[in-house]
């Protein structure tokens, strides 16, 4: 290993009393601005430990998530700036993922409840669930398995639909599809199927690349809850029908 590598033990005395007042630091970050900390520990625990290193080595807790410049018009010193100013009040959370809005935090302790919930088939979704998880840009095999069973019973609505090409939908499709609306003749074909601008809409294409780019035409031209099966028919582990 390379002897220019500054070397900071985490178990030290010196590093483990300025982690505590690290900590003690973003808990006052959080209460002076109201943010919640992001539900997934570790990436708290990263940016605590990160932070600290900075404050041993530089003399200032700089974002561990950004090279250090020396330019202090330039070199993020935290709370800092942007995230203060665009990225939480914009997107809910910072740059680095420690800082969050309450609302953002929840949001993300319910989606990843909801992703256990999927992938451990440890119960059922429940409607609000299904709800949630129907918000989202792109869902996976298993997301889509569950809505179906939450369809079947009745505790959700929702369109799937097939954009890829005739000749792709006889040799194998996602069963339980309710259209084909091939990219060929996109516009003319989706007059066809009357899908309604706010009405759950799932789209699926080969590997998820054609269903994207149709995502986007739909959430332009005013549909609403528009989402995409990521990676497509082939990560699908679900039934597929053919002929």
């Amino acid at each position: 290993m390379s002897q220019t590598i500054t070397k900071i033990d985490p178990e030290s005395p010196e590093f483990q009393t300025e982690l505590e007042k690290t900590i003690k630091f973003t808990d006052k970050v959080c209460a002076q601005f109201g943010f919640a900390y992001n539900p997934d520990a570790e990436i708290n625990q990263g940016i605590q430990f990160g932070l600290t290193r900075n404050k041993l080595m530089h003399g200032k807790r700089y974002c561990p998530c950004f090279f250090i410049t020396g330019n202090k018009e330039e070199d993020r010193i935290c709370p800092c700036k942007p995230a203060l100013e665009h990225e939480i009040p914009e997107d809910g959370v910072c740059h680095c993922q420690i800082f969050c809005t309450p609302e953002y935090a929840a949001s993300q302790a319910k989606s990843e409840e909801i992703e256990a919930v999927t992938h451990q088939h440890s119960r059922g979704l429940t409607t609000e669930e299904c709800e949630f998880l129907l918000q989202k840009r792109n869902i996976d095999s298993d997301e889509l398995t569950a809505l179906f069973e939450a369809r079947e019973l009745g505790m959700v609505s929702f369109k799937l639909v097939d954009v890829r090409e005739w000749m792709e939908w006889k040799s194998g499709r996602i069963e339980g599809v309710d259209a084909l609306v091939p990219t060929s003749s996109f516009f003319q074909t989706l007059n066809e199927v009357e899908l309604q601008n706010s009405e759950n809409i799932i789209l699926y294409c080969h590997v998820g690349s054609r269903s994207a780019h149709c995502q986007r035409i739909l959430t332009d031209m005013g549909y609403t809850k528009v989402s995409n099966l990521a990676h497509g028919i082939v990560a699908y582990n679900g039934k597929i029908v053919r002929g």
